[in-house]
């Protein structure tokens, strides 16, 4: 991939960006996924040791690829951006595009060197069988993506919804991180259940622990407040399928700790 054209700030300095990829077996997303950011002046993609083409694609279209067994989502993008060039990094997972609109917003604010910032939030828009899901639980779903590595970086203990953070002003940018999370109905389910695990895990070994309370009324709760007060039904029948798993997610999540906590085994892939 040919590098950018270098952005320069008032003061006349390059502020050249690293984007920063993890993937494993995408090679048929991380294509569209590296032709978003051709804008960067370098792509890093972290592969944990794909079993398809994705490495293959990865450098046919330029980008640096290092391998790496996978020890946790949190841990694998923070050691991406230890890998980058350059100390700005924009971080995306291999099913994320930058929209046309984003791209010209952090191309503005590159132009102007970043200035007073250190870091930046942007909307993510997830496709959800066909169609984009503006409303509910899905949507806006602010994220920090660009940022200052000096600053910040993928901090804490959580290796699963995993979030940067940054030490310093936030801003947030206009336009949409576009988000194809599942392939299928059943990737979906199978994603959700491991993500459960691990978040029961986390919770567990930080002393949180589940209430029958919290059994019967933390996924309902979950699946009123997207699908009903953020407005989730106005999705149609997609916000309702959606709304309905996540809703199951919680359950899961809580049963699983339920159960960590009174000393049974939990039999479930992590894979």
């Amino acid at each position: 991939m040919p590098p950018a054209t270098p952005r320069t700030g008032g003061d006349g300095a390059v502020t050249p960006i690293s984007a920063c990829i993890i993937a494993f077996n995408e090679a048929d997303r991380i294509g569209d996924c590296i032709a978003s950011l051709a804008f960067c002046d370098e792509v890093v993609v972290v592969d944990s040791h794909s079993t398809d083409a994705t490495v293959a694609i990865s450098t046919e279209l330029g980008a640096r690829v290092i391998q790496r067994p996978f020890d946790g989502f949190r841990s694998q993008k923070q050691f991406a951006i230890e890998q980058a060039a350059h100390d700005w990094v924009l971080c995306l997972d291999a099913d994320e595009r930058i929209g046309d609109a984003l791209r010209t917003a952090i191309e503005a604010e590159r132009a102007r060197g970043f200035d007073g910032a250190a870091g930046y939030r942007f909307a993510r828009l997830s496709e959800y069988f066909g169609r984009f899901l503006r409303h509910g639980n899905a949507y806006p779903d602010r994220v920090l993506r660009l940022f200052d590595r000096r600053r910040g970086g993928w901090r804490g203990k959580r290796e699963v919804h995993e979030a940067a953070s940054v030490d310093g002003a936030v801003r947030t940018l206009s336009g949409d991180l576009i988000h194809y999370p599942y392939r299928s109905l059943e990737a979906q389910l199978q994603k959700t259940q491991r993500y459960a695990l691990m978040m029961a895990e986390h919770d567990f070994a930080r002393g949180k622990r589940a209430t029958l309370a919290k059994l019967v009324l933390s996924p309902a709760w979950r699946f009123w407040r997207g699908y009903v007060l953020r407005g989730g039904f106005l999705d149609g029948w997609h916000g309702l399928v959606y709304a309905y798993v996540r809703a199951n997610y919680v359950r899961q999540k809580t049963i699983m700790l339920w159960l960590l906590q009174n000393g049974r085994a939990i039999t479930t892939s992590k894979s």
